[in-house]
């Protein structure tokens, strides 16, 4: 077996388990880390069959993760009843939330092609994509609901940009101090945004790009759609420019996506994940750059942010 890199190493108690779900005759020949998730540790896993030929897993790890346990129970639902809807998303293989068999919770699933892409080429074409796949996602309707959503952002724990529109930032705050509205629950990815999307994009015929799978389903829960549209929202701004974050909600709509009928209502929906991304801002943009978004500093993540929360309450309505 090979490595691309140190980070690569699969754990010796892992890797008997990952060799205990292979098929007959199957090996791993070769591992690469993948690169860009927030909490996890991703390996590619190039598995050697029986007639000579390869296939590809991958392996999600949370080393010293809270909450590893609930993320990988609920991931493996996800995964278990994604196949046959329509929605592109990786085949579960096995799932090891308690690390009882693995060095830390783990979980085996098939290897989707595409890549995530992150750059601003193409993009007005991507929107339309992404909205349309978030409306398939929120039609689900599975036989058993997965848990309520949560938001562990609260008006106390908002961190303020440096330099931010102080006034607009007030008032965004007062904002989630209300009760949220009432909704019409959906299935929500609840982690809805571009790095947790695979694109096949031709090099010829950028135009044609479509989407070839979602992944990182760990936060899968049931709430309303505005909430994942408001976290794909904030993605795009944060990404992108502040523009595409107000972009986004219309895609979803002119995709058939129903939103809150009050602009109140929304703006609730749009400030409360918009504010959740304050208190993330120095991991997101580490990750950003260590995916090629070298511009994406901290600092110029921030005054996206405060631009984007600015315009949220300058809206009319």
């Amino acid at each position: 077996m090979t490595n691309h890199d140190e980070a690569a190493t699969v754990r010796p108690l892992t890797l008997a388990w990952v060799s205990r779900h292979l098929k007959v005759g199957e090996r791993i020949v070769r591992t690469e880390a993948l690169h860009g998730g927030l909490s996890a540790e991703m390996r590619k896993l190039t598995i050697g069959t029986r007639s000579g030929g390869t296939r590809d897993l991958v392996l999600r790890t949370f080393v010293n993760v809270e909450h590893a346990e609930d993320w990988l129970d609920r991931e493996a639902c996800a995964l278990s009843l994604l196949p046959g809807t329509g929605v592109p998303a990786p085949g579960l293989v096995a799932v090891d939330p308690t690390a009882a068999h693995c060095e830390y919770p783990s979980l085996l699933m098939t290897h989707l092609a595409g890549r995530t892409v992150l750059d601003d080429d193409g993009l007005e074409r991507r929107v339309p994509l992404l909205a349309r796949q978030l409306v398939a996602i929120h039609a689900l309707r599975p036989a058993e609901r997965p848990r309520e959503y949560v938001t562990l952002t609260t008006a106390d724990t908002v961190v303020v940009p440096k330099g931010a529109d102080a006034a607009a930032w007030a008032a965004a705050i007062d904002v989630i101090r209300r009760p949220p509205p009432p909704y019409e629950g959906r299935f929500l990815h609840r982690d809805f945004q571009p790095g947790n999307v695979l694109f096949d994009v031709p090099p010829s015929r950028p135009a044609d790009a479509r989407i070839t799978g979602v992944v990182d389903w760990a936060a899968t829960s049931w709430g309303p759609a505005d909430l994942d549209v408001a976290h794909c929202s904030v993605n795009l701004a944060l990404l992108h420019g502040p523009a595409w974050g107000l972009r986004f909600p219309e895609a979803y709509e002119e995709a058939g996506g129903v939103l809150a009928a009050d602009a109140s209502e929304r703006l609730y929906w749009l400030v409360r994940d918009g504010l959740a991304s304050s208190e993330e801002v120095q991991v997101v943009a580490r990750t950003w750059r260590g995916a090629g978004r070298t511009e994406l500093t901290m600092r110029a993540v921030e005054e996206r942010l405060d631009a984007y929360v600015t315009a949220l309450m300058d809206a009319p309505g």
